[in-house]
């Protein structure tokens, strides 16, 4: 602290040994400049790397977006009708549906699993689905491989042992590394209607997945008055890579994915 801003307890406001010794023990903050108190976070590694991976997704990958409104009411039956029946064998989610759903539609859409290489474009002959999942030190994506020869059951079961591998921090590298296609569902959080998300090198695509909202539909009644029925919806929101995927290919896809999912016994074949 300057002398001149030193306030003098003494006769006339002389400065005394006192004042000086209290000044030099004042808090370290008082003599900064003013703002806001903070504290340093030391950057782990796994921060760094993901810090590293989304610069450079953003950097060169030129994104492009495509937002749909699926009606899940069918899969929440369906779903509903699996468990019941499970007999503790399973509980699916509707996150376990969607895995499945990404996996048909990039069958019938192959173009979306695909990968930019260096002088190739390298499309996949399997659906391996990366599934994003918060752990205490950040966000990591172990894969749940061949889901296009998966059953619900079995993708159900690989999810869960994933996500307590991840939190644990178990995972081995050829559990995160790799992956033709992402998810990323904040459906948990009922405040998260929709949101985008960035491509998870140097996959083409990722899906992000917002909460399930009850909203009022028209529909003709017998009569041929109109009603209103409650039909509970999604919004999903898929991230391309227009390196690899054309707009009008990722509107395919995306038609082939909200098909799938409103007609959720299609999954079952």
């Amino acid at each position: 602290m300057p002398l001149k801003a030193l306030k003098g307890t003494g006769p006339g406001g002389k400065i005394t040994e006192e004042d000086v010794k209290k000044a030099a023990s004042a808090p370290a903050a008082a003599a900064a400049a003013p703002g806001a108190a903070y504290q340093d976070i030391p950057i782990s590694n796994m921060r760094k790397t993901i810090a590293t991976r989304l610069k450079e997704s953003v950097s060169e990958n030129p994104h492009f977006f495509v937002t749909s409104e699926l009606s899940v009411s069918k899969l929440l039956k369906l779903r509903q009708a699996l468990n019941s029946s499970a007999e503790g064998r399973y509980k699916l989610s509707v996150n376990d549906f969607l895995i499945k759903a990404i996996a048909v539609a990039c069958k019938r859409v192959p173009a979306v699993n695909s990968s930019w290489r260096d002088g190739v474009i390298r499309q996949f002959d399997t659906v391996d689905v990366s599934v994003a999942v918060a752990t205490p030190t950040g966000l990591i994506t172990p894969i749940v491989k061949g889901v296009e020869a998966k059953g619900l059951e079995t993708i159900s079961a690989t999810v869960k042992e994933l996500a307590k591998k991840a939190r644990d921090g178990k995972l081995k590298p050829e559990d995160y590394q790799g992956g033709t296609i992402s998810i990323s569902n904040m459906g948990m959080n009922p405040a998260v209607e929709r949101f985008t998300a960035i491509i998870n090198p140097p996959q083409a695509a990722i899906l992000a997945v917002g909460t399930t909202k009850k909203v009022a539909v028209p529909v003709e009644n017998e009569d041929g008055t109109t009603g209103v029925e409650w039909d509970d919806q999604i919004v999903v929101t898929a991230s391309f890579d227009h390196k690899v995927v054309d707009g009008a290919v990722g509107a395919e896809w995306m038609r082939e994915l909200k098909k799938v999912v409103e007609n959720p016994l299609e999954l079952l074949l």
